[in-house]
């Protein structure tokens, strides 16, 4: 009794800020990105925009298996600790199906990259979303990532340490605190990604063609409710 008592608490508690770290400090060096496009495995798709996804990252979950210079900025501590990173803002289609890689994707400039990285701290994959979700979006970079880092900043998020504590959380459990922090946001707007182990990786939110939140489609995916859900500290 007082364990579900407790879990009620930590699911009633006020969003906090915890979206990204007061200490971040892109390098005074911006490396330069590969230039990426389709390919047999992911072929360019032109089609209408139904809806939108904006993915969020789970950062301690993803430092504790990343390897590899690609990640550095991100995991090694020294241009900041991050919580939630914004992994993209995806357009998606009116069924399973999404649009990508509709435009041939210059590189992304880097003043627009240094802007984006304290939200996304990975050079390659802010060139990755921008040529394959942008793209479908608009014919500027900054005009993506305007909209994406204008709508992970809104964002807000529950006590992350406590439920990081919990010994008997749940996904559907999670979602309810986590929309309970973000008004007009319900459970059922989101889905939670997990890795091996059941560790929190990403969060997905459910937009309409407004980009408001709306019901999750069935297809979309993701952990069910009722599966335990951990959480790597931040």
């Amino acid at each position: 009794m007082l364990k579900g008592l407790a879990l009620v608490a930590l699911i009633a508690m006020p969003g906090t800020a915890l979206a990204q770290s007061a200490q971040c400090s892109p390098p005074a060096q911006i490396a330069r990105p590969d230039l990426e496009g389709p390919t047999a495995k992911e072929p360019r798709r032109i089609l209408p925009i139904g809806s939108y996804t904006l993915a969020l990252s789970w950062s301690p979950q993803y430092c504790s298996t990343a390897r590899g210079k690609g990640s550095a900025l991100q995991c090694d501590g020294r241009h900041g600790r991050f919580g939630f990173t914004l992994h993209g803002l995806w357009p998606d289609g009116f069924g399973k199906e999404w649009p990508q890689y509709c435009r041939a994707a210059n590189l992304v400039p880097r003043q627009v990259i240094r802007q984006n990285l304290c939200a996304t701290p990975s050079v390659q994959l802010i060139q990755h979303e921008w040529a394959k979700h942008g793209t479908c979006m608009t014919t500027k970079p900054e005009r993506y990532f305007n909209r994406s880092r204008a709508l992970y900043q809104s964002i807000r998020y529950p006590d992350m340490g406590a439920l990081a504590r919990s010994k008997s959380l749940t996904v559907g459990q999670f979602a309810q605190a986590f929309a309970r922090a973000n008004r007009g946001l319900k459970p059922d707007m989101l889905r939670v990604t997990t890795a091996r182990g059941n560790w929190l990786s990403e969060v997905w939110l459910c937009m309409d063609r407004a980009m408001e939140f709306t019901r999750c489609p069935a297809h979309q995916g993701g952990a069910p409710v009722k599966s335990p859900l951990r959480i790597a500290p931040l």
